[in-house]
């Protein structure tokens, strides 16, 4: 197949089906996004500033660590054992730790063919549906921003264990030092990730070796402990298929983050070798850190302990176990570190956040005011980040309903965001294969594929998706209807809904912002003369046409700092000696 000429991004053509208006929808202006050294294009056209590809892979893979090992792993587990008990954790962290690793191989390929700010949802928007990647962006925002209060409410629960003094002072110096370091440079907020993601995968190991150690006697006690905390009185399932089914909303709020490696993708050097590297290998750290942490945690902690989760309070397993150590000081040296995590993972969700409200004011036609799309002379979206961290005020509320409480709806809020999110990649995953095989385009130009999941891979995580987001609110009707935690569940559906709805009415054939967006982007036939106008519909659909859709916009073409990143990369390796074999072996690591 001949390559086709780029279309410029953002212009109009007909759909080469139905004659219906399309227009390239989806992905961030490649002119928002400028390179390290800052050159620019001349063009009277090129807007001021833009994202900078600041994030080396080191950086990259351990945001990814750092927005995934956070407040859902040290803190969300004591809730998800206090409801389900040790095996519901334990089957359903596996299960949805299954399915996110095959989302985040199709999000790879994606990814790595066009690494453009915004991520799956400029995908969803590009290969499924503008309406529902309208739709799906403002959510996936609101899920960012409520994940930052949700971790500043965390904080506050935290602090309660040295004292009940005002917590939500710490929210306020952990707000105002987030908001700080993003307003820096982007390589200000990859470093700060990088450090407080090792000190996160240290403690985990540290975590590990204790936990085995006080399974086996040394504790307090000198009790071998063993599975009795398996054989207690409720345990293993507690609260049956209601507690079973809402550890699957907890899991989610805990795997929650591993998508948003996509975003980062803008702001990635050498993406096409970089991004296949971080999706083969970090999930698999995540996965094995966390099964291996929660079987420990169900093992140690007894799924009754006072103060595991309730209304006010909730205490992190991981501290519980270091306290069963015999000391108080390891204790709380184990808080800290989880004080750190959570401040490390609302770093990322603001970061994210404000990718995601930069990427919607940046789309072809804009999907969020303009304003959102300005950048400092450093690359950094302030009025994005400004409104992203207002959002925070909500962990203010804790005040009112109690910490504990509050925390857990937002929990429950976040996690169905993700698993929405998650939803829409296999959605958009499967719209982009089956327009690059309905094009003829050959499977070896995919600079990255997942090969094991063709065809299988979108499809089940589809519907493995749906199926937790239907289930996983069994607790809030049976035995007994509970409306405000039954609205945590799905609020967030009908919302899409009404967003999708909006999007699609004012964007019909004929409403007035179709006729301005004609206007100015004129379209003709191919023959140049003028289509006739457009006769109004009260509603259409705007499903993208996997036969016409442009799927050469956007792909990476190696540079020449790509070039000599791996040239770089590939004389390190070759290098003889004990040399040689340390870059090797930081390689693998990094």
């Amino acid at each position: 197949m001949s390559r086709q000429p780029l279309k410029q991004p953002g212009s109009l053509r007909p759909d080469s089906k139905s004659g219906s208006l399309h227009s390239n929808y989806g992905a961030v202006r490649a002119d928002h996004i400028e390179s390290l050294d800052g050159n620019q294009d001349e063009s009277n056209t090129k807007p001021k500033g833009g994202l900078h590809r600041g994030l080396s892979a080191r950086q990259v893979q351990m945001i990814a660590i750092a927005g995934t090992i956070g407040t859902g792993l040290f803190l969300g587990t004591g809730r998800s054992l206090a409801r389900g008990g040790p095996a519901s954790v334990l089957i359903c962290y596996c299960i949805v730790g299954f399915v996110v690793y095959v989302t985040l191989l199709l999000l790879g390929e994606m990814a790595t063919q066009y690494p453009v700010a915004g991520s799956f949802n400029a995908y969803a928007t590009r290969f499924f549906s503008p309406s529902y990647g309208f739709a799906l962006s403002w959510n996936y925002w609101f899920n960012d921003a409520v994940s930052v209060a949700s971790d500043l409410t965390a904080a506050q629960l935290l602090l309660q264990y040295w004292t009940p003094w005002h917590s939500w002072v710490i929210s306020l110096v952990f707000w105002a030092f987030l908001v700080g370091i993003n307003s820096i440079h982007v390589r200000a907020y990859g470093e700060l990730e990088y450090w407080l993601s090792s000190l996160k995968v240290a403690t985990i190991i540290v975590f590990i070796i204790v936990g085995i150690l006080v399974n086996v006697g040394v504790n307090p006690e000198h009790q071998y402990i063993g599975g009795s905390n398996w054989r207690i009185p409720g345990a293993p399932f507690v609260n049956g298929f209601g507690g079973f089914a809402n550890v699957f909303v907890t899991a989610s709020f805990a795997y929650g983050g591993t998508e948003s490696l996509g975003i980062t993708a803008g702001e990635t050097k050498n993406p096409s070798r970089n991004m296949p590297r971080i999706v083969k290998f970090v999930f698999w750290r995540i996965l094995i850190f966390y099964v291996i942490s929660i079987l420990l945690i169900g093992l140690n902690v007894p799924w009754d302990y006072p103060n595991l989760s309730n209304k006010s309070a909730a205490t992190s397993p991981f501290t519980i176990i270091f306290e069963k150590v015999g000391t108080t000081v390891a204790a709380s040296f184990m808080n800290t570190v989880v004080m750190t995590s959570v401040l490390s993972a609302g770093n990322h969700a603001l970061f994210a956040g404000t990718r995601v409200l930069y990427g919607l004011a940046s789309t072809v036609p804009p999907q969020a005011p303009q304003i959102f799309a300005r950048t400092t002379s450093r690359g950094i979206p302030l009025p994005a980040l400004l409104l992203t961290s207002s959002i925070s005020v909500l962990c203010f509320g804790s005040s009112f309903i109690g910490s504990g409480e509050l925390w857990g709806w937002l929990q429950n809020l976040v996690g169905v965001s993700n698993q929405i999110a998650w939803f829409s990649i296999g959605l958009a995953s499967w719209r982009f294969r089956k327009a690059w095989k309905r094009q003829g385009r050959s499977l070896d130009e995919l600079k990255f594929r997942a090969s094991w999941t063709w065809p299988w891979g979108p499809p089940f995580v589809i519907f493995a998706v749906a199926a937790m987001i239907i289930i996983q609110g069994w607790s809030s009707v049976i035995p007994k209807f509970t409306a405000v935690d039954f609205i945590s569940f799905y609020i967030q559906i009908p919302t899409m809904l009404i967003m999708f709805t909006i999007w699609m009415l004012v964007k019909r054939p004929g409403s007035q912002s179709s006729d301005t967006n004609q206007a100015q982007f004129p379209e003709t036939s191919a023959g140049g003369v003028a289509r006739p106008p457009v006769i109004k519909r009260m509603w259409y659909s705007d499903l993208v046409d996997i036969h016409s859709v442009d799927l050469y916009r956007d792909e990476h073409v190696e540079g020449e700092d790509d070039k000599a990143d791996d040239q770089t990369r590939a004389t390190r390796i070759q290098a003889g000696g004990v040399k040689g074999f340390i870059w090797r072996l930081y390689y693998v690591a990094a």
